[in-house]
This record gives C-alpha cells, structure tokens and sequence, in this order.
C-alpha cells in the first residue's frame, strides 16, 4: 500500500518561504502528545501541516481480543481524526511495521521523498535521544524515527546526488529551514499552548483505542504540560539551519 504522497501535487516555493510544516513520527498518537497544541495555533495562523506517520501501530494494544490486523486500520482512522482537530491538512503513512523501524536506506528514502514533495519550511520529529527528561526510555522507534527524520533534512533531502530515482520522480532538492524536536531533555524553545490545550486533549481523545481510560486520568495528563505559572506549554528542541 502507498503512503499517498504520490497523489498530491504542492507547489514549488523555489527560495521563498513558506507556511508549511512536516510532522515525522513512528506512531499514530505521538505528534499529539508532542506538538498538537503548537500545530494547532500555527493552523489559526495559517500554516498547512502535513503529517508522515512511520510505523502502522500494529503492536500498540494489550488487548488479547485486539490483533495487529484489526489494530493498524483502527490507528490510522483515529490519526486521521486527530489531525482534523488541530486543522491539519493531510496525514500520510508509512506503514512499516511498529516496534521493528530500522534506519535502512529504502526507509530513508520514504522520509527524503515526503519533504521533497511537501517541501516544509518547518520539520517537526522527535528527539533521538534514549532517556526523555531521566523519566522514561524513549521508544526505539522513536529514536529511529527522529535520527532518520534529521538525517533526512540535512543533508539527504538537499543533495542532488542522493537518491537520484527520487529525480526521475520530479523530486526535486529541498532546504527545509528549522526543526522542532519533542521530548527533547535538552529544549531552547517554549510554545504556551494555554489557549488549545483543550483542543490538545480533544485530538489525543480521538486516539480511543490508546486512551481508553484518559478520561479518569486527564487532571494527571493535563498537568504534564503545566508550568510553575499555570500556563500550558510544550516545548522543543529548536535548530535553526543557517544555510
């Protein structure tokens, strides 16, 4: 099965900036948990996001009813619901199988591929390293996920000579200009999310079948993101790319 990203035609910007992101994650549910407010209010500004989910969630489930064939579709329906909350504006996938993302040069062609058609002024991933904030071990995916996502921006996406099949698709080289990285233990850059944080909530609800008991837990899980002020926030791990 294809990711989609075939049947989309998005303009060439050429060196002008742009108001379009690309959100790289291994799972369905992990751009929410680590941008859905600030995707949200660049959405109101009037940016177009663009989402790539890497894996198909297949083993996201202790249910002994549920199956990873039931399970993939299931996510990726949810995803879909999620993004539509934010106001994003397509959501691609991937499917490589979840809890097996390996860093292979097919898999990194897949994310070259995805930035050189939307050509985002924005990436937005998850940081690779293995130990979040010395509070959980980072999902090997998510390590991959990230690695290939920065990998990809600089330098596979920009340089000619890299996949040269991806020019015979009319691909393009492409500068993405920042990135955001989620559950970084080393941030430099704070969004108050204090206006969407409900709308955060709202999308990562629409992950029922990850979030069956969010709503007796929602006090813990809002307060993930509160500060010493009472404001709301998420905060990254912005790079900058001077060139």
């Amino acid at each position: 099965m294809g990711s989609g990203l075939e049947d989309i035609q998005i303009p060439d910007d050429g060196g002008r900036p742009n108001k379009r992101a690309l959100v790289i994650s291994a799972h369905p549910d992990d751009s929410e948990f680590g941008a859905a407010g600030t995707i949200a209010l660049w959405a109101r500004q009037g940016w177009e996001v663009y989402y790539l989910i890497c894996t198909d969630g297949s083993k996201g489930s202790d249910d002994p009813e549920m199956t990873p064939e039931k399970l993939a579709p299931l996510r990726r329906e949810e995803q879909r619901a999620a993004v539509q909350v934010v106001g994003g504006k397509e959501v691609f996938f991937l499917e490589y199988v979840d809890g097996e993302l390996e860093y292979t040069p097919e898999y990194a062609r897949d994310v070259v591929r995805a930035i050189r058609t939307i050509r985002p002024y924005t990436v937005f991933s998850h940081d690779p390293n293995q130990i979040v904030r010395n509070m959980f071990v980072n999902h090997r995916d998510h390590r991959t996920a990230g690695t290939v996502a920065l990998d990809a921006v600089y330098p596979l996406a920009r340089n000619r000579p890299t996949f040269p099949e991806l020019l015979n698709e009319g691909l393009e080289p492409h500068s993405t200009k920042e990135v955001y990285l989620w559950s970084a233990s080393d941030t430099n850059f704070s969004v108050d999310i204090t206006d969407v944080i409900d709308l955060k909530l709202e999308a990562l609800s629409k992950h029922a079948s990850q979030m069956a008991e969010m709503a007796a837990r929602l006090d813990q899980i809002r307060a993930f993101w509160k500060n010493e002020d009472g404001r709301y926030m998420e905060n990254f791990r912005r790079i900058v790319i001077p060139f």
